[in-house]
């Protein structure tokens, strides 16, 4: 018979290889966590200009390096879009208002997240936006089609948004540290609507400043 010490060595034993097998568990699901979050953000499917029919920016300025922020903003248009045709026409209404009435090179956004369940490339990585004051030489914007006030967008589009930054920070365009911000944090406004800034108030990074 195994005397009580023994008995106790054994359990000890025991308990550790159980929790070297729980810290491996562990280990590998946070692995693989890393792994599904990588692989979505590379199945993001970038719509391209053409796809809604941009026209060419008068003299686009190019950001060198990794930017430090993201800003969300929403287009305010109140019922938003389902289809790819009604998405497409108002992100081409976005760039004529922001080109002529705003006077601004191009759409100010880098990109747009529509309802549709697709992200289009607006002025798209590396090139500066006008999107928020003191901000457009350093960010990534990103505009969600429609009013955010009351709800927040779709499960679709909130993950869309994510893994395009995800995205963005695979390709080296934004910095792992950055910070991310509702445009209303950047100016007096209501953009992105109450809905969306309280929704991303959860996600990682998201600073109060």
């Amino acid at each position: 018979m195994p005397s009580e010490c023994q008995k106790i060595s054994q359990f000890s034993e025991r308990s550790k290889e159980q929790q070297h097998t729980m810290t491996t568990n562990k280990f590998l699901a946070a692995l693989m966590a890393l792994c599904a979050i990588a692989l979505s953000a590379e199945a993001l499917n970038i719509e391209p200009r053409s796809s809604w029919g941009a026209v060419a920016a008068r003299s686009p300025a190019r950001i060198s390096g990794a930017v430090d922020y993201v800003i969300i903003h929403h287009s305010d248009n109140p019922n938003g879009c389902s289809t790819s045709d009604q998405c497409q026409r108002m992100i081409k209404a976005i760039q004529t208002d922001h080109k002529g009435r705003r006077s601004f090179s191009d759409i100010g956004y880098n990109f747009i997240v529509a309802g549709d369940g697709k992200v289009y490339e607006g002025r798209g990585f590396g090139l500066q936006g006008s999107h928020a004051p003191n901000y457009n030489r350093n960010s990534i914007g990103i505009v969600f089609i429609g009013n955010f006030e009351s709800t927040k967008p779709s499960s679709q589009m909130l993950q869309n948004a994510k893994d395009l930054i995800d995205k963005a920070k695979q390709g080296g365009y934004l910095k792992n540290t950055y910070t991310l911000l509702g445009h209303r944090q950047t100016k007096a406004t209501a953009c992105p609507g109450t809905a969306l800034f309280n929704e991303i108030k959860t996600w990682p990074n998201w600073r109060s400043i």
